[in-house]
């Protein structure tokens, strides 16, 4: 009996050892050969054969290599053998995630309570905790969040998720971060309040919050339906904000937009600090495919376009003239700004009124955090904001600049009648923001800038910006949002004279409207995100007028008659994502133009050149009476093929209508410029571009390379007939020709977004030509053949770097390199009825030297500590530190019997700037 139980027992252990011997070995121990690969492929193995999701900074591991076998061995094993000789940590979450760190192993340990789930009044389950997430905001990625209340709507198996990213070192909202999950194809971006919409399935998720040259952050989410989540985001601190997951898409590559630039505030802080202060033109014209015709020129040129076909938005409202000091600044102060947007191509559907591009620049509402501040001196100019609550639920932003700049005008020429010339600027802006409710948001925002100069004793000129609108945004639903919006606009400049009292007059003109716009966006799913409105603008616009200063003078008032109009556009949009790899966004804005009375017309006979002699009478109308009605579709389309996570393929379609047109016989905008409306007699510009890019990202999204190619058609441009004039021509029509033009290019462009040094590059191969229309009777410009436009500069090199010594020093270089542009010149001289004559070469059919600037300047802060009163830096360097004498113009007069030419240059010798800045 005993050795019978013997048995029994010795049978029973046997079977127990052979089944555990049997077992499947755990799952999570790695077993491999690892020979000579890199710390990416490592991961990347490890993560195929385990459950264990690993996450690094790429630069930490670049130089990694791993030699390992393994069997059956646990992770830590492992990565204690990989790190043996690094000073690479690692630590492990309870699931089962891999955190690489630097210096230190991350403590994992979570506080008491950290994970409680607390209800919102609304209905929201939300897991928050504000204390929690100030202490420990490099964990709020890994905790789990959970959104809505599932018994809100049972059947639906998606939910909306919305909320607002802002920053957390000033609470400002973050623009155009992108949203978007690990598992799903959904993907949203924050609007210019941060607030964002994302349709999901409901369960688990990993979100990705991508501010776009700088941090991002992840969270883990439970979604049980509709809900809210914001999120804070750093500006400074470097933390797991950096953690780079290796599968993540770069916006640059994600975006359908192509042609789109987006400077941020971060990366607007990296460019060189030219003339003592970070400026968005100067930003903007290091951009492939924007240039500007030549120094201290105001306005820039698109892809072979105008300056007037720009449409140049602050705030939703339209800046006619954006610069200050003959185009040294932008009328923009720098510490306003939250962010910048050129759309090139693929111009969103709501915008329309400019052929070229679309300049979209949004300004701070202020910090909802606290009181705060800063400003600059410079040796030219000084500027000063501040921002802060004035309640819970009201921010504001103030901030002003003004110059004292007459001393620059000693580096010009010694020889230049400018030298004694004077010339100051100011500027304000006002914004405000009242939350009024979670779904009910109004902001307001004013601007006034004015210029003033003199180039001589007798004549001063003056002009000046006014901006004033408000916004109400409502949130209809999670998946609807309205914005409407108000505004008026005013542009004017005047001339005086007064020196001669016989002579002195005041010459001025001006440019009122009024805007009213309506835009919603509506998410139908989670892979068509809908946008439709109207815009309405009405024009009032005075051409000129010149009426006697002083008692004594004989001039008489002239006044060109004052022009009204209505533009009105529908629009309706939509992104859609077909697949993963495949995204299109595509739109139709019809627009309608109405010329107003009062007003009188010209008439002339059909198929005649309109002079003074041809005309055959005039038409009055009365004040609201419709003289004319232009209106047709435009068509917008872009489409985005990803090849990969870090490749795609772009193409896109653009037309575009402008019935506003510069009356302008210089290359750059001038005060004098004047504008005018279309007519009966003057059709609206018309353009179409087609363009296809290939966008690839290097070393994780660190360095972006880009190639572009572009095709233009315009017509109905405005050129004018030889000695035209343009002040005060009550019938400008007789001067017109009317032109077609096209543009052609290649963009190139390599950009490096982190360390030490950082930049980019850009080269751009560029044509703009244009051709009088055919069917134009009577004078043809070059015998009716294609001639270049005055803005046609083929090689254009831009480099802009900076290179970071210390994390309180660093420098920052801007090179510039472009063909001149093109002039007309006199090549011969003739005697005709006993007289000399000068013949001239066809309308530009020669360039002035090509043009080279090279800017240097240096950044310096003082301490980093937190308890300061206030934070200091220095910004100084030289503006043309080779001295080249760049031409802005070549002219030729006669002197002596003879034809003398002679180059004009406006800064012919470096420019030394040092700037204070300072912020608290």
């Amino acid at each position: 009996m005993i050795k019978n139980l013997l048995r029994l027992c010795s049978l029973f252990l046997l079977m127990i050892a052979q089944h555990s011997f049997a077992q499947t070995p755990d799952q999570n121990r790695i077993s491999g050969i690892f020979s000579g690969v890199s710390f990416e492929r490592f991961a990347q193995m490890i993560e195929s054969k385990s459950d264990y999701r690993m996450y690094f900074k790429q630069t930490d591991v670049d130089t990694l290599i791993i030699n390992i076998n393994a069997y059956e061995s646990p992770i830590e094993d492992l990565l204690k053998e990989v790190f043996k000789s690094t000073d690479l940590y690692y630590s492990i979450d309870n699931e089962n995630r891999v955190f690489i760190s630097k210096g230190s192993a991350l403590d994992m340990k979570l506080s008491p309570g950290y994970f409680e789930v607390q209800k919102e009044g609304n209905g929201l389950i939300l897991a928050t905790n504000d204390q929690e997430e100030a202490k420990d905001r490099a964990f709020a990625k890994n905790r789990l969040w959970e959104v809505g209340n599932s018994n809100a709507s049972p059947g639906s198996t998606s939910a909306v998720l919305k909320g607002q990213i802002t920053s957390f070192e000033s609470g400002e909202p973050i623009i155009g971060a992108l949203i978007y999950t690990t598992g799903q194809n959904a993907k949203s971006i924050s609007d210019e309040f941060g607030n964002y919409s994302i349709t999901l399935p409901k369960g688990r998720h990993t979100l990705i919050f991508q501010n776009f040259g700088a941090y991002q952050e992840q969270r883990q989410v439970n979604i049980l339906g509709d809900g809210q989540l914001n999120v804070e985001m750093d500006d400074n601190i470097i933390s797991l904000t950096e953690v780079t997951v290796t599968s993540e898409k770069s916006a640059n590559i994600e975006r359908p937009e192509m042609g789109l630039a987006t400077i941020t505030v971060q990366s607007l802080k990296k460019l060189p600090a030219v003339l003592g202060e970070v400026d968005v033109l100067r930003a903007i014209l290091t951009l492939p495919g924007v240039k500007t015709v030549g120094e201290a020129s105001a306005g820039f040129n698109v892809r072979g376009g105008a300056a007037d076909q720009n449409l140049i938005l602050f705030n939703g409202s339209t800046i006619y003239n954006p610069t200050h000091l003959f185009g040294l600044f932008s009328a923009f102060n720098p510490d306003m700004v939250e962010s910048v947007d050129l759309y090139k191509a693929g111009v969103p559907v709501q915008f329309g009124g400019r052929l070229s591009s679309v300049l979209d620049i949004k300004s701070k509402y202020g910090s909802s955090e606290k009181l705060k501040g800063g400003g600059g001196i410079g040796l030219m100019t000084s500027r000063l904001y501040l921002e802060g609550p004035l309640s819970d639920k009201t921010t504001f932003a103030v901030g002003g600049r003004t110059t004292y700049s007459n001393w620059l005008f000693g580096f010009l020429d010694e020889e230049s009648e400018f030298r004694d010339s004077r010339a100051a600027f100011h500027d304000l802006n006002l914004n405000m923001k009242h939350q009024l409710n979670e779904n009910n948001e109004l902001t307001f925002s004013a601007y006034w800038s004015k210029d003033s100069f003199r180039f001589d004793k007798d004549t001063l000129f003056n002009y000046q910006n006014r901006n004033l609108s408000a916004t109400w945004t409502h949130y209809f639903s999670d998946r609807l949002e309205g914005k409407f919006h108000i505004g008026h606009d005013q542009y004017s400049f005047d001339i005086q004279s007064e020196q001669d009292p016989l002579n002195a007059f005041t010459f001025g003109f001006g440019m009122d409207q009024s805007s009213w716009k309506n835009h919603f966006t509506y998410d139908l799913n989670d892979k068509h995100k809908l946008t439709l409105g109207m815009n309405a603008i009405y024009y009032n616009l005075n051409p000129g007028k010149q009426v006697p200063k002083g008692t004594e003078s004989i001039l008489l008032n002239e006044r060109v008659t004052r022009e009204n109009a209505l533009e009105t556009s529908f629009f309706l949009g939509d992104e859609y994502e077909f697949n993963p790899k495949l995204m299109f966004s595509y739109g139709l804005r019809y627009v309608v133009y109405n010329y107003l009375g009062p007003n009188t017309v010209n008439q002339y006979p059909p198929n005649s050149i309109k002079t003074e002699d041809t005309k055959t009478g005039e038409e009055v109308y009365a004040a609201g009476d419709l003289i004319n009605t232009y209106q047709g579709p435009e068509v917008r389309f872009s489409a985005r093929y990803a090849l990969d996570n870090f490749t795609s393929i772009k193409a896109g379609y653009n037309s575009m209508r402008q019935h506003l047109h510069m009356l302008t016989n210089t290359s750059a905008i001038a005060p004098t410029d004047t504008w005018k409306l279309s007519d009966p007699h003057l059709a609206p510009q018309m353009g179409q571009q087609w363009a296809i890019g290939f966008f690839k990202n290097y070393q994780s999204n660190i360095i972006e390379t880009s190639i572009e190619i572009y095709y233009r058609k315009m017509r109905n441009l405005v050129d004018f007939r030889s000695g035209a004039s343009l002040i005060l021509n009550d019938n400008i029509e007789q001067d017109v020709l009317n032109t077609q033009g096209r543009a052609y290019g290649v963009e190139l462009m390599a950009k490096k977004t982190e360390g030490k040094l950082n930049g980019w590059i850009s080269y751009t191969y560029s044509r703009s030509l244009l051709k009088t229309n055919p069917g134009e009777l009577g004078e043809k410009v070059n015998r009716g053949k294609l001639y270049s436009s005055n803005f046609d500069q083929p090689h254009d090199v831009m480099l802009a770097g900076n290179f970071e010594f210390t994390k309180r020093i660093n420098t920052s270089v801007n090179a510039n390199y472009s063909t001149g542009r093109p002039i007309t010149l006199p090549i011969a001289k003739f005697y005709y009825n006993g007289s000399e004559r000068v013949f001239y070469s066809d309308r530009n059919d020669h360039r002035i030297p090509d043009y080279f600037r090279v800017d240097v300047s240096f950044n310096i802060e003082g301490n980093h500590k937190v308890k300061k009163l206030a934070h200091a830096s220095w910004s100084l360097g030289i503006y043309n530190v080779l001295g080249r004498a760049n031409p802005y113009s070549v002219y030729f007069s006669p002197e002596n019997g003879t034809i003398q030419g002679y180059k004009l240059s406006i800064f012919a010798r470096p420019i030394p700037f040092i700037t204070y800045n300072f912020k608290f």
